[in-house]
């Protein structure tokens, strides 16, 4: 990524036909930041399971309420991280309350794994309430060295 070309933000609308678009985004930052195709693909399993949450659970599939995404190669100049911010304008949750998806009684749900993968995936995984309302999941990639 160009020095001046560190952060790229989507906004859309609450809708599943939206992630092969916020997917041919992520592919191309992380190409752009240095990833290998390995890790290019868990960044992706991460951010699509990310966007998912968001649409499903935060914004309860309403169209008129938006998932916010945003790619950082950060520091700008010689980025050595790459941040991938999603947030979504729903209630907002706990994630101190989600159930652990290793425990036997949890291991042939279909669903709950999402925030499970995401943190297995990257580096490093930061769910918060948003002050305007809302969930924003914060997930960092470590950059192979530049040199």
């Amino acid at each position: 990524m160009a020095p001046t070309d560190s952060t790229i933000r989507l906004a859309f609308p609450s809708t599943f036909e939206m992630i092969d678009l916020v997917l041919v985004v992520s592919d191309h930052v992380c190409r752009l930041a240095g990833l290998e195709e390995e890790a290019l693909h868990w960044v992706g399993v991460a951010v699509r399971e990310s966007v998912i949450n968001a649409i499903k659970h935060g914004n309860r599939h309403d169209p008129e309420k938006l998932v916010l995404v945003e790619f950082s190669a950060l520091p700008p100049g010689a980025p050595a991280q790459l941040v991938v911010r999603v947030a979504d304008q729903g209630d907002g949750f706990d994630p101190d309350l989600l159930e652990d998806p290793l425990a036997s009684a949890n291991l042939l749900k279909p669903s709950g794994r999402g925030i499970f993968f995401m943190r297995s995936f990257m580096d490093d995984v930061t769910i918060r309430r948003r002050p305007e309302g809302g969930t924003e999941v914060r997930m960092v990639k470590s950059l192979p060295a530049q040199g």
